[in-house]
């Protein structure tokens, strides 16, 4: 794909969505249940893109206690684990959420 196609493209996506916001919109939860980004209204929502076999899935541990530091202030992280990156997020869901949970201790909510 040409580097014109490619911004045009981006140029379309970028218009189409002009009149969203990011609570315009729903992802899945790990455990597969529609998890609307309008329940974050009001707070303030850090997205992070993760992966369990990445060098930076430490940043697991620092995530957790920033969420802890700051919940009471509104702050909500939401982890959105990605496969599209040098393949670093093979495996299923309940891989990933049972990896995360007892290697790093991070809670699903």
């Amino acid at each position: 794909m040409t580097k014109a196609l490619l911004c045009l493209l981006f140029c379309a996506a970028a218009v189409m969505a002009a009149d969203k916001s990011v609570y315009d919109f729903t992802l899945n939860s790990i455990d597969g249940q529609p998890a609307p980004l309008a329940a974050y209204k009001g707070k303030v929502v850090l997205l992070v893109n993760v992966a369990s076999r990445c060098g930076f899935t430490p940043q697991y541990t620092a995530l957790e206690s920033t969420y802890e530091k700051y919940k009471s202030a509104g702050l909500v992280i939401v982890g959105i684990p990605a496969n599209n990156f040098g393949a670093q997020e093979p495996g299923t869901n309940q891989e990933i959420k049972t990896f995360c949970t007892s290697k790093y201790n991070v809670t699903f909510r």
